[in-house]
């Protein structure tokens, strides 16, 4: 299940969350963010009770891109406990993402 992740949410579904959380920054207007998006939630499907997937749209939350400094996208961020573990920026393979997450 994916989650859509906003300024109001964030601290619940990700600062706090116990767990690993795979935020995937996107706008509709970027090509290589529709490639990803697929592969994104295929892995959220298959990890569902495992880690917790959000999307966060750089353009409605200007403040969390700000925040993790986001300057391209896609950029998938992996957070564990709170702490950010991993980035990558572009569109990479489905066992890329997963390694990312071991």
């Amino acid at each position: 299940m994916e989650i859509n992740i906003t300024k109001e949410n964030f601290d619940d579904e990700v600062r706090n969350f116990k767990g690993t959380v795979l935020l995937d920054f996107w706008a509709d207007w970027c090509g290589p963010c529709m490639m990803l998006s697929p592969v994104v939630s295929e892995i959220a499907k298959e990890l569902d009770g495992k880690i917790k997937v959000g999307k966060v749209n750089v353009d409605e939350q200007p403040e969390l891109s700000v925040a993790f400094r986001v300057e391209n996208i896609p950029l998938l961020v992996v957070v564990k406990d709170g702490v950010i573990q991993k980035q990558s920026v572009g569109v990479i393979p489905k066992n890329s993402i997963l390694e990312m997450l071991k």
